[in-house]
């Protein structure tokens, strides 16, 4: 910085200027504005306004090498803005870029991007589809046009997007297999235990196209839809999914998408956790060799009677970390006679009772629960539902017709 001095006529005024670099070009800038030579004898009692500006010049360039100096930006209020000029971005988004970095996905991008000819920057369309789809979930169109209110603007039109999605459908395999490694360098994964299951969904459209398939919708539209099932660590993190027919049984979804894991992924001891949709003894012979194991719901209506019967029955419950049976008949009277802290105890505990089964040579360990909380849980929405049926008998019996199993109507006979 220097100083500058500025001659009129009758007056000398006193400038702050500096050299700076814009656009590849010098330009020599004003940083400050120290005033009149006049007022400036006047400030200082009449001492040199020369001396004195060179001096406090040079404890700005002192401060200024150690980043300490004060930096003065000047406003005006009677300034118009431009129109259509953007001066507000989002930057929400520097903290996924940074996890987007360290999974290492901008390098995944380049290994696809060799192995196509295409002319758009695979990063840049997959990065903000990712970020927009965290910041503000939308369509392709409108997450293109938010994209624009980065700081790094998108170096890429709309129509790539969709050429883009055709790359990343064919290399969800690699994808999916080197995101799991990088991942091991970021945190360590627990896939001591998977978890499993499946959803689907629509497409606003009339006829089924390819894997758009009318199917059993989870949101009961009747529109064509897709399936999708997904692999979850015993974190909760996506392990692995995949993309199937909407007409497909779902039960026929996991063996695939295991296999593959098991493949690309080398892993080979994990235990499966599903619901009771994805049970089938198909499922479960797959997952009982080489060292995998599964955990899965089982109806006690759909087990063989005398089975039903052991597991209905009110004696030999246990509770965990103890070897006394209860009768869970008696529980009741058991929180009867307890105290009031010991009777939220009891109805917080969980009670048990297991065995082994063998069908088709295929042994299972079968454990039933009981729980106090949840039994008045589910009491309390029969009694609710009963009370519906006594109105519709009263106040309207022309609406009783069949009904769902899981229908307050199911009680009127």
């Amino acid at each position: 910085m220097r100083l500058k001095v500025s001659r009129s006529k009758n007056s000398a005024s006193l400038y702050v200027t500096k050299t700076v670099y814009m656009n590849k070009k010098e330009r020599t800038i004003t940083v400050e504005k120290l005033g009149t030579e006049t007022e400036l004898r006047e400030k200082l009692n009449g001492a040199d306004p020369y001396e004195w500006a060179k001096e406090y010049i040079r404890k700005l360039n002192e401060k200024e090498k150690e980043q300490i100096r004060k930096i003065l930006v000047p406003f005006e209020q009677s300034k118009i803005i431009s129109k259509d000029e953007q001066r507000s971005f989002n930057g929400g988004y520097l903290f996924l870029q940074k996890i987007y970095h360290e999974l290492g996905i901008h390098k995944i991008c380049k290994d696809i991007s060799q192995r196509y000819k295409f002319d758009f920057d695979l990063d840049s369309i997959l990065s903000r589809l990712i970020y927009g789809r965290v910041i503000f979930p939308s369509s392709k169109l409108a997450t293109y046009e938010l994209s624009k209110r980065f700081i790094e603007q998108p170096n890429f039109d709309l129509h790539q997007i969709y050429r883009a999605l055709e790359v990343l459908s064919k290399e969800t395999g690699f994808i999916q297999s080197s995101l799991y490694e990088n991942s091991l360098k970021v945190s360590k994964r627990n896939t001591s235990v998977l978890y499993y299951d499946c959803t689907n969904y629509f497409f606003e459209i009339e006829q089924e196209d390819g894997s758009k398939q009318y199917g059993p919708s989870k949101e009961h539209r009747p529109n064509p839809i897709v399936q999708m099932g997904l692999f979850m660590d015993g974190d909760g993190i996506p392990l692995a999914f995949s993309i199937n027919r909407g007409n497909m049984n779902e039960q026929l979804t996991l063996k695939p998408l295991e296999k593959k894991i098991l493949s690309d992924f080398e892993l080979s001891k994990f235990i499966v956790c599903t619901d009771a949709g994805l049970a089938s003894e198909d499922n479960r012979k797959f997952n009982d060799k080489d060292g995998r194991a599964f955990i899965t719901t089982q109806s006690i209506k759909k087990l063989k009677e005398h089975l039903k019967k052991w597991a209905l029955a009110p004696d030999g419950w246990k509770l965990p970390d103890s070897e006394k049976t209860y009768d869970i008949s008696k529980l009741d009277e058991m929180i009867d006679k307890a105290t009031t802290e010991d009777k939220a105890k009891i109805r917080a505990k969980v009670f048990y009772k297991e065995r082994w089964i063998k069908e088709n040579g295929f042994e299972q360990r079968l454990i039933v629960t009981y729980s106090i909380k949840y039994r008045d849980y589910q009491r309390k929405i029969r009694n609710s539902q009963i009370e519906r049926a006594q109105k519709v008998i009263d106040a309207n019996p022309i609406k009783i017709k069949k009904c769902n199993p899981n229908d307050y109507k199911r009680f009127i006979h």
